[in-house]
């Protein structure tokens, strides 16, 4: 019973947070009856990581199928933007000074255009509270278990790099564009100088196009 309230009031807070930072809202009532064919809804669940049992992730199942179809069956992936593995790592062993960081929630940060929102529906109880009507939401961001998301977020990654090249010298694009597989950055330099200075120019550069780098 204690680890279901656990599990319980995890969910909760995850889902109350990413309606608090806007990256998912109410579906606005003027589209409430929207035509079907124009709106998906799509069922969630929680996920630990076996190192991380004390933070949930609820995943958003766009691979559920309705009538023998998923959404991820009608989405295109786009092309591959993810760096290869074993590039990043052997790019990462190549000098002395190693610096590591994490995109913060990579996906929420690239926002869903207003009109393919209603594709990304999804049904809760406001406040976890089971006996309340059922609200509908939609992400307004990217969500994990969507095809297209590694690409996108990839895709706005990249383009950060490119309009912030010439502020923030190429060394620090270059990163960006070669040294991150997904939301994980790794790079080495020959000093450790460079490596402050290159922490701080990704960092600056990053927040440009609304990403955090911790």
């Amino acid at each position: 019973m204690i680890q279901n309230n656990q599990y319980r009031n995890n969910y909760i807070a995850f889902i109350n947070e990413i309606i608090n930072k806007s990256y998912a809202e109410k579906v606005p009532q003027e589209t409430l009856k929207t035509d079907p064919a124009k709106a998906w809804y799509i069922p969630h669940h929680g996920m630990y990581h076996p190192k991380k049992p004390e933070k949930i992730r609820v995943v958003f199942n766009c691979s559920a199928k309705f009538a023998g179809m998923s959404l991820n069956d009608q989405l295109l992936q786009g092309p591959d933007l993810t760096n290869s593995l074993v590039s990043v790592l052997t790019c990462f062993r190549q000098e002395p000074e190693a610096l590591m960081g994490n995109v913060e929630a990579m996906f929420y940060q690239v926002v869903v255009p207003i009109e393919q929102r209603d594709f990304l529906r999804f049904l809760w109880w406001p406040n976890g509270e089971l006996n309340a009507q059922l609200v509908e939401y939609r992400m307004t961001v990217h969500s994990f278990g969507a095809v297209p998301s590694p690409r996108c977020s990839n895709y706005a990654l990249r383009k950060t790099a490119d309009d912030n090249e010439e502020e923030h010298g190429s060394a620090v694009a270059s990163t960006m564009r070669r040294n991150f597989y997904v939301d994980e950055c790794l790079r080495s330099v020959s000093t450790e100088t460079k490596a402050k200075e290159q922490i701080e120019g990704l960092r600056q550069a990053c927040a440009k196009g609304g990403f955090r780098l911790t």
